[in-house]
């Protein structure tokens, strides 16, 4: 549930519209979304390695830190803190807040405060212990998926194909070679960020039961669960709208049910997005400050934040910090700006993540040491992780020369964390 909480949001409710766009055909649209779904396995096999090498709170963190050096670590915790996780979380709740708003009728003026209740709200859950936590998750994931599920069913049974009632001209296809791989690159991009967000388990491995053989488990079943839902609900939205009304569309979800259930369709899916958005807004308040609490723990953040609660057993400093942050990114309205910047970073660490697999593998060559009997290793290593850490930074490149002045402000903000990073070594 955590894994499967992580990756679905609101972009399967709107990334498939871009991607009918770029590749243009039905079969290369379905082609994008497996290419997309296996490199997301590639990663998520990877982290689980990871997760059962270093069964720890922070994840990422972790591996960077014990395979790289503190410094990427650091870079990689103060990106989340800065922006990535916390604006982030102001995203998604003003998202949340907007569809709410919308369909109890309430003022539009009150969209921030609701935004800042959900906040509020998933922090004090978050705050009270991890099984409420979880539970939280749980039933938002459940319902999340029980609204794809809808989706799916009424995209294949209940609408007729192709959509007649709105006759678009056909999409004319990729010409050669090389223009079918250069589409499919471009579709790659905003397929993998709507398949992102599974790595974030990892950051509370330390309070899972049996991390070194739950981790790697939920990772498979979850990123795995989550291709096959996001291919049917593709195959929904092809057969509904065809793949010209698909790209042609800005809301798919929306016009598949408007089409089959009219208005009643429409606000069904949209109380669909609202939980869903809600759901990835409780699992980044879960599992993220676990990375500020090791950050914390490590001599390189405020001390606080390290400390358990003595009856809850949860980082309440971290997570009432994050919150805080979040909320005020909420308030002033920069977070969309700031995360334009960054967006790009979180792909980085992605990739140096993964990248720290090897690392780990030639230390244990160098020491002579072998694996415990039975203990997961990467499928297909070192091409599985060298697939992954490619794929990573082709997204990297193109989010850089599809925008080179937001990239170049994202790295000066990245970079603001070297002199963090030394005040607080140099204070510890």
């Amino acid at each position: 549930m955590a894994v499967m909480g992580g990756i679905v949001g609101a972009g399967i409710f709107r990334s498939p519209a871009v991607v009918a766009a770029r590749v243009r055909t039905p079969g290369l649209t379905l082609v994008s979304w497996v290419l997309g779904g296996l490199i997301s396995l590639a990663g998520a096999l990877c982290f689980g390695e990871l997760g059962r090498r270093s069964p720890r709170a922070g994840g990422g963190y972790v591996y960077l830190r014990d395979a790289l050096g503190p410094l990427p670590a650091f870079l990689y915790g103060w990106a989340l803190l800065l922006v990535i996780a916390t604006g982030a979380t102001a995203a998604v709740a003003v998202t949340f807040a907007g569809y709410a708003v919308t369909l109890l009728g309430l003022p539009v003026g009150i969209t921030t405060h609701v935004a800042v209740g959900a906040i509020v709200v998933l922090c004090i859950v978050n705050y009270v212990g991890v099984k409420p936590a979880s539970l939280s998750l749980n039933v938002l994931t459940v319902l999340k998926l029980g609204a794809l599920a809808a989706l799916i069913a009424v995209g294949l049974w209940f609408t007729p194909p192709a959509a007649p009632y709105r006759p678009l001209p056909p999409l004319t296809a990729p010409a050669g070679a090389v223009g079918v791989v250069a589409a499919l690159g471009t579709a790659l991009v905003p397929i993998l960020f709507a398949y992102g967000g599974w790595q974030q388990t990892n950051f509370i491995a330390e309070e899972i039961i049996a991390p070194e053989r739950n981790l790697p488990r939920a990772l498979a079943l979850g990123v795995a669960g989550v291709v096959t839902v996001y291919l049917l609900a593709n195959l929904a939205y092809l057969h509904a709208l065809g793949v010209a009304g698909l790209a042609a569309s800005p809301a798919p979800a929306a016009a598949v049910m408007q089409q089959a259930l009219g208005r009643p369709g429409t606000r069904l899916i949209s109380v669909g997005i609202a939980v869903s958005t809600l759901g990835f807004l409780s699992l980044v308040l879960l599992v993220t400050p676990r990375v500020f609490q090791a950050m914390a723990a490590d001599g390189v953040f405020f001390q606080r934040l390290a400390r358990l609660h003595p009856a809850h057993r949860t980082p309440t400093g971290a997570i009432v910090f994050m919150g805080a942050w979040a909320i005020l990114l909420t308030v002033s309205g920069t977070y969309a700006q700031l995360l334009d910047y960054v967006v790009f970073g979180d792909w980085i660490f992605f990739g140096l993540t993964v990248a720290t697999l090897f690392v780990y593998r030639a230390r244990d060559r160098a020491a002579g040491v072998a694996a415990p009997p039975g203990a997961l290793r990467t499928i297909g290593y070192p091409w599985v992780p060298g697939l992954f850490v490619v794929a990573a930074a082709y997204v990297v490149a193109s989010s850089v020369l599809a925008n080179p002045r937001n990239a170049a402000i994202g790295g000066g903000l990245l970079l603001l964390g070297v002199p963090v990073y030394l005040y607080w070594r140099f204070r510890h």
